[in-house]
């Protein structure tokens, strides 16, 4: 069956307006690229994958979380598999199969619980905005987001990259 690629709503839902406004402008560019990805893979809404291959394209601190070259350009990998038809496999997957659709354009529950817990993350530093950092902490840690499943199919263990954000995270 085709569906048609969905039209992100001129006006976002005023949680989302919310929400982003407490994010530095780097994480702001971050989310404008993943509605731009989940657009072009035709995707409904915007997953936890979009935001995990907009931060490593675009972030250079989540880039530094990584253990190196390799690892990230296997991360990188499976996130273009994803996006070039390989996305067919992911959209029966568990962030899409469990959990309620957003609504076109908007976020997965699990992308949406993901900025919250960025920002809630931030807030437990004192600071009233969400880094790219803050993002990939969340979603490493959580075991049913597509993210998540992108990590441990790269070869990434989601306790060590977090280790390693906690780390990066003290350097700021």
């Amino acid at each position: 069956m085709h569906h048609p690629v969905p039209r992100i709503p001129a006006q976002p839902a005023p949680h989302r307006v919310e929400t982003e406004a407490r994010l530095t402008l780097e994480l702001a560019t971050v989310v404008s690229g993943a509605r731009r990805r989940a657009l072009r893979d035709g995707d409904r809404q915007v997953d936890t994958a979009h935001l995990l291959h907009s931060l490593v394209e675009s972030d250079p601190a989540v880039r530094a979380a990584f253990e190196g070259g390799a690892q990230l350009a296997r991360v990188l990998g499976y996130l273009v598999q994803r996006s070039i038809g390989y996305g067919l496999r992911w959209r029966a997957s568990a962030e899409a199969a469990s959990r309620p659709v957003a609504g076109p354009g908007g976020w997965s529950p699990a992308a949406a619980a993901a900025m919250e817990g960025a920002l809630e993350r931030a807030a437990l530093r004192g600071e009233d905005r969400a880094t790219g950092l803050d993002v990939l902490a969340v979603v490493a840690s959580d075991p049913d987001c597509r993210a998540f499943e992108v990590l441990l199919r790269a070869g990434v263990e989601p306790d060590a990259l977090t280790a390693r954000i906690a780390e990066l995270s003290q350097q700021v």
